[in-house]
């Protein structure tokens, strides 16, 4: 077997692997006390409630982060997969290590189907998702610097936002998946507290909201009216770029896991949302469900 072809095979299995972990640590059975660390592992990655289920958008992430790692190993060494997948399974023992590895599958969505199966039966609403614990961790830390363009041609910088709690996400004008779900819900955080409002000394509790792109080669300044349009941001939202170097540095800055296809252009991401106080410091970080985050900024 060819080097390149030991190194996809390598990659194949690392992948596979950590996917494994992945949904092991979102559906694992904890008993009716899991551990404070699990619990909160599980709400920062996958938005879980004390049921132990991920919401929607967890959901997403843990089938959208492994097949989008996977696209990108066969975009880039497509032809070594294959090559390396054709000789396994031509012996025998790898023979039977693939329908090993295919009844150990099998097992996990048994599994994994039973665990929401046990959850659903037992309280037919938790499986719909639930409020954050007390435990949620806060972060309490400086959010980094940020100073990027919006659709309206203006820089705009956490200064600006001085005095009123604001939400940032970030997302891209291609994506179909994770992107769509995370600016609805974000917007939706505005609107649900914008209707609560009832007198105007009231509004400073609406947050802003930013949205700072994950593509700046295709989300463009001059393409921002067009991304603001298409998601419908009022004017208290904001869609964010820059020049490359300027975009990346941001996302760098606020630890922004990102995977971009130099084939297509498109990013794997996570689903992620800041929550930031009055005065500029990371109060959360979610994943972005409406109900959570409206829940963690009363906590702000």
């Amino acid at each position: 077997m060819a080097r390149g072809e030991r190194l996809a095979l390598g990659a194949l299995l690392v992948l596979a692997v950590v996917t494994v972990a992945w949904w092991a640590l979102a559906l694992w059975p904890s008993g009716d006390a899991p551990p404070t660390w699990l619990e909160r592992a599980r709400w920062v990655c996958f938005n879980a409630g004390p049921d132990g289920l991920p919401d929607a958008s967890g959901w997403l992430l843990l089938v959208g982060q492994p097949i989008g790692m996977f696209a990108v190993l066969f975009a880039v060494w497509g032809d070594q997969v294959r090559g390396a997948s054709s000789r396994v399974l031509g012996t025998r023992a790898g023979r039977v290590a693939a329908v090993g590895c295919g009844a150990l599958l099998l097992v996990g969505i048994a599994a994994a189907g039973g665990r929401i199966a046990d959850v659903a039966a037992a309280d037919p609403a938790s499986a719909a998702g639930s409020m954050p614990p007390d435990t949620y961790p806060r972060l309490d830390r400086r959010a980094p610097a940020l100073s990027l363009l919006d659709q309206r041609g203006e820089r705009v910088t956490l200064d600006d936002l001085a005095g009123r709690p604001a939400l940032v996400t970030f997302a891209f004008g291609n994506c179909e998946t994770v992107c769509p779900a995370v600016v609805g819900q974000t917007l939706a955080v505005q609107e649900r507290l914008r209707s609560r409002a009832a007198s105007a000394e009231e509004v400073p509790s609406v947050p802003r909201v930013l949205i700072v792109s994950l593509d700046p080669w295709r989300d463009t300044p001059g393409r921002l009216v067009h991304l603001a349009d298409h998601w419908k941001l009022g004017p208290d939202a904001h869609v964010l770029s820059g020049s490359v170097d300027e975009v990346e540095g941001v996302l760098d800055a606020w630890n922004v896991a990102r995977s971009r296809d130099p084939k297509t252009g498109d990013v794997t991401h996570p689903s992620l949302v800041y929550i930031l106080d009055g005065e500029g410091q990371i109060a959360y970080a979610t994943r972005g469900d409406t109900a959570v985050v409206v829940e963690l900024l009363g906590r702000v």
